[in-house]
């Protein structure tokens, strides 16, 4: 059983005497999330602890332009009828971090490609500079759920069926395609892109004749796609936070996305972040006690196997018998105060700004390059 208690925070150092910890807010990027990611940099740049934390927020355009934004969260909300935008006008234009100042630490709180698939961890990696949550690797594998299941099976942790588009099977053998999903998956099924958050690019197929639409509209987010097998079953979702001075990661208590399925057929981006949404977020999730540890246990052994490090969230199908079949992680989820990953966490006892807190000493006390 992994013990969900509320972290038990040590203090780290100040980097120099004198001054505040520097924390750049990476935000923003080039995917198709990044208004989400925007939405995020403003629930933490509003909870942050100004105390002990000097925050520089740096927003990335649709075009990769990095832009020192500014202090003012409010521009940067989700709201009705409204999707927040970095722009030139944003703000300064920057080079990169060296145009910033000195930095500490970096909250990258960049979803999607160019930011959560490794690409940025990488870069500072080669700065040498220290970054919130997962490294190199962990966060490419996160983000390809064909690698990531791969991966998961290659541990022996339960996945559902699943058949993987590439590129060049669509565009020379698409009717050799559709034939394998109709033999090897039953209907429904969900057709996804392979590297996209969000659920961007997600289908519900109930049978044969939609599903060359569906595959398409997935290749407008990514050439790679994934089909996945409907699985019965609730939607359960668990937190994993890293451990402190070399501790086992920790699992929050799970909550359930229950959606209203005579109005929405799935969780989809309209009814993640709509106003007028079908669905509703529940932590903790109503489960015995035996499937709460099962999805626990099976979440941080999912953060291990990928080598995770700081965050994830953890996705799983829950069927009527109990059992626990792992759907995804998410190596830089949802963050705004409304997000599930810090809902959870409240509902284990680390609030919003406690957490923000956690995840930055979490960082501070890694060191960056190989580990």
């Amino acid at each position: 059983m992994v013990d969900a208690a509320q972290p038990n925070p040590t203090e780290v150092a100040e980097p120099v005497p004198g001054r505040k910890i520097r924390v750049a807010l990476l935000f923003g990027g080039r995917s198709g999330e990044h208004a989400i990611s925007a939405a995020t940099a403003a629930g933490v740049m509003q909870a942050i602890d100004t105390e002990k934390y000097d925050v520089l927020p740096v927003g990335i355009t649709r075009e990769g332009q990095w832009v020192l934004t500014g202090g003012d969260p409010s521009r940067f909300e989700l709201t009705a009828g409204r999707l927040p935008e970095v722009t030139t006008e944003s703000g300064r234009q920057v080079v990169g971090l060296s145009d910033v100042g000195e930095v500490d630490v970096v909250f990258p709180v960049l979803h999607g490609p160019f930011g959560e698939d490794g690409t940025i961890q990488g870069l500072l990696e080669l700065a040498d500079v220290r970054y919130v949550g997962c490294g190199v690797l962990a966060s490419a594998v996160g983000m390809d759920k064909h690698y990531m299941k791969l991966v998961f099976a290659g541990h022996g942790l339960p996945v559902g069926p699943y058949v993987v588009v590439h590129p060049r099977d669509w565009d020379q053998r698409q009717a050799e395609v559709v034939a394998r999903v109709s033999q090897e998956l039953a209907f429904p099924v969900f057709v996804k892109p392979a590297r996209a958050g969000s659920s961007l690019g997600v289908t519900r197929v109930d049978d044969i004749s939609g599903l060359a639409e569906a595959i398409e509209e997935a290749r407008f987010h990514d050439p790679k796609v994934l089909v996945e097998q409907g699985l019965v079953g609730r939607e359960i979702e668990c937190a994993v936070l890293g451990g402190r001075d070399g501790s086992a990661p920790r699992a929050s208590v799970p909550g359930e996305i229950v959606v209203d399925h005579g109005s929405a057929d799935f969780y989809d981006f309209e009814e993640k972040y709509s106003a007028t949404s079908h669905a509703r977020t529940q932590a903790p999730a109503d489960l015995p006690d035996e499937v709460t540890a099962r999805v626990r246990d099976l979440a941080v052994r999912a953060f291990e196997a990928i080598g995770g490090e700081g965050i994830s969230r953890v996705d799983v199908f829950v069927s009527p018998d109990g059992e626990v079949v792992i759907n995804e992680i998410n190596t830089l989820p949802g963050f705004t105060p409304i997000s599930m990953y810090p809902k959870m966490w409240e509902a284990t006892g680390l609030s919003y700004p406690e957490l923000i807190d956690e995840l930055i000493q979490l960082a501070l006390e890694r060191p960056t390059g190989l580990r």
